[in-house]
């Protein structure tokens, strides 16, 4: 099937959260679009050092990660992003990868907006067509 884009939008879930409680304006949230690879053998949401920085991210701790090509290599964790895809959204935190050259969206934020990748198509989907079901 090869490799799978969709684009996303990222935003830094605690501009958001100034923004519901009256501390700052909906415009003034950092936030970028990106086409993010859907890679479904990844767990997280993994972003760029660029991204990182462009949401203004806080670090709440470090991880010891093995990524594609066998390395270990040493990861920082966010604070929460909120994901956009269409009209779905979650938040979770990001992973951020040294040396990553673009985002991963992984199978937990996918599962998250109740997503899958089509096998046919090829394409990012809703899982259960165009509204979100999930299981509580």
């Amino acid at each position: 099937m090869g490799e799978v884009y969709a684009n996303i939008t990222l935003k830094n879930a605690g501009d958001v959260e100034y923004v519901k409680r009256g501390d700052m304006k909906a415009e003034d949230v950092r936030e970028v679009t990106v086409s993010a690879c859907a890679d479904t053998g990844a767990y997280d949401l993994c972003i760029t050092e660029d991204v990182f920085e462009r949401l203004g991210l806080k670090v709440d701790g470090e991880i010891t990660a093995t990524v594609a090509n066998g390395q270990r290599v040493q990861c920082k964790i966010t604070a929460p992003v909120k994901v956009h895809w269409e009209d779905r959204f979650t938040s979770t935190p990001a992973t951020v990868i040294p040396g990553l050259e673009e985002v991963l969206l992984g199978a937990i934020p996918m599962e998250g907006m109740d997503l899958m990748v089509h096998p046919r198509s090829g394409k990012v989907v809703g899982a259960h067509g165009d509204k979100p079901v999930f299981r509580i």
